[in-house]
């Protein structure tokens, strides 16, 4: 049997803060329990962080484990021998984990890549829910990843592929995007019967499905559709964005999960080519934090999800950038958190492993120098990583 106690100034247990004192009991890899402090059972060893916090590990629910970060990340792929993307893989996995980062949603890989990496045992590494190569329509956004698809039948055999190699959910391409010179961000990708197609398929072989989308018509389009997620929901039109108030009680009422993958390295100058290719599509910091402040207002249930791995400005273990964007954007620090824990874990079909500091739920834990509720800037220094209740090395005390 192994045991710890983790001893810490306060407990963020994924939906509120326990403060004062508390003790996290971890036995064979579960919290076996939540105890007021300062006292601990006899024969337990201690973690003693006395000006720490403890939370869930944390969840990035947008991430592309393929993609090293690098320029032009996304189009160097098709030159990687699948050796080569196993190790950046599992490179990617190991910069998460370090950051605190226990659990990722990986939504679009090369050929399957870390659907086929993940079928062999593996430890020590964040857990990976797994979307396979995203579908997308000829020619259409990330359409080298080898998710092209069209029409309804080719639609509901390319969700059908999904399943038989073990996704765990569907990733479609609604509307075009930035980084895929030709696809229209502006607009949708599939027609309505298509989508409807892929989100019923999904359905019937008990997947979740979410969509990439841009372009205000592809939002609405996926929300009619009956999608469970949308990633980005920039609601770009020519005009702007535009998010009137009919689309966000619709997408509050749905209970679809938004991943606005928000947060950047702020060490990292973005080439001036690609701000003009987003300034052109209606993209800017400004336009994104007001509409992701106008869907926490509005109710809508918000996650956490960096896209990491896509280029420079978005590296691996960015998620406590995207947690202090949320907050710069208006939600309270105790919101982004949740957006991080209990909800992405929710959104991600973990809600009942993950994702919270309960009795019973895998002891993935990040434990952070300070009050994130107070300082969500916290979050970005951990003092201690445990994966099933085991510490990780190479987290250091912040100076």
């Amino acid at each position: 049997m192994s045991i710890l106690a983790i001893r810490a100034a306060r407990v963020f247990d994924g939906e509120r803060l326990l403060d004062g004192v508390t003790v996290v009991l971890v036995e064979d890899g579960r919290i076996a329990g939540v105890e007021p402090g300062p006292a601990v059972p006899d024969g337990w060893p201690v973690h003693d962080l006395p000006g720490g916090t403890v939370l869930p590990g944390l969840i990035d629910a947008h991430v592309h484990l393929c993609a090293d970060s690098g320029p032009g990340a996304l189009d160097r792929l098709t030159e990687a021998t699948r050796e080569q993307l196993e190790a950046t893989i599992e490179a990617s996995l190991k910069l998460h984990l370090a950051a605190g980062v226990t659990t990722v949603r990986d939504l679009g890989d090369h050929h399957d890549a870390v659907l086929a990496w993940r079928s062999k045992a593996r430890t020590g590494l964040p857990a990976v829910v797994a979307a396979g190569a995203p579908l997308t329509s000829t020619g259409g956004h990330c359409w080298p990843m080898g998710g092209q698809a069209q029409g309804v039948s080719g639609l509901r055999e390319a969700v059908r592929q999904r399943a038989d190699r073990g996704a765990d959910i569907v990733k479609i391409m609604a509307s075009g995007g930035v980084l895929t010179p030709g696809t229209d961000t502006m607009r949708p990708q599939f027609t309505d019967e298509e989508l409807r197609a892929a989100v019923a398929e999904a359905h019937a072989l008990g997947l979740p499905i979410t969509a990439h989308a841009h372009a205000l018509s592809a939002v609405r389009q996926a929300l009619e559709a009956g999608v469970d997620g949308i990633e980005h929901c920039t609601c770009l039109t020519p005009d702007g964005v535009r998010l009137d108030d009919t689309l966000l009680a619709g997408l509050a009422e749905s209970g679809i999960a938004i991943c606005a993958t928000l947060g950047s390295d702020p060490r990292v100058v973005v080439p001036p080519q690609v701000v003009a290719m987003a300034e052109r599509a209606g993209i800017t910091e400004a336009v994104l934090q007001e509409a992701v402040a106008r869907l926490h207002r509005g109710g809508v249930r918000l996650v956490a999800g960096s896209d990491a791995g896509i280029g420079p400005a978005k590296p691996h273990g960015l998620l406590s950038a995207t947690l202090e964007e949320y907050v710069r954007s208006g939600l309270p620090a105790s919101s982004a958190l949740a957006t991080a824990t209990s909800v992405a874990a929710d959104a991600c079909g973990m809600g009942g492993r993950k994702g919270r500091v309960r009795p019973g739920y895998d002891a993935d834990l990040l434990v952070v120098d300070g009050d994130p509720t107070r300082d969500i800037a916290a979050v970005g220094r951990p003092l201690s990583v445990h994966l099933a209740g085991q510490p990780v090395g190479g987290v250091k005390k912040p100076a």
